[in-house]
């Protein structure tokens, strides 16, 4: 074994490229793998509100007719990602269509907990 510095700063140098090599090729793996999910199409829904009602008067819907939610105007929209909550926003307008700008989004936690 050497007492040289400059033999441990070698020794050293080669570690630590070692160490490189092995995480870029766990990296590469890694992008690869989520390369694979990247094109998976997810169902999103974005719910203005929610209400019940009587058979009978979903029957007597016509044209017209208005059916009130149980949620109060400028409250947040609910964002859900295969009917999993993910986010709040609000409603805008993009070049004469609909969108939803975003306002919240539901932390990873509390995602992990809705799976419970």
């Amino acid at each position: 074994m050497s007492n040289d510095p400059m033999d441990k700063i070698a020794d050293q140098l080669g570690d630590i490229q070692e160490a490189s090599e092995s995480t870029a090729q766990t990296s590469g793996v890694k992008d690869r793998n989520l390369n694979l999910i990247l094109d998976i199409p997810l169902k999103v829904t974005v719910e203005l509100g929610r209400t019940k009602m009587p058979v009978s008067e979903l029957l007597n819907l016509t044209q017209g007719s208005v059916i009130e939610l149980a949620k109060l105007a400028g409250e947040p929209m609910e964002v859900l990602v295969n009917d999993k909550l993910i986010a709040r926003g609000e409603a805008v307008v993009v070049n004469e269509k609909f969108g939803v700008r975003l306002t919240d989004i539901i932390s990873p936690s509390e995602r992990i907990e809705q799976l419970k």
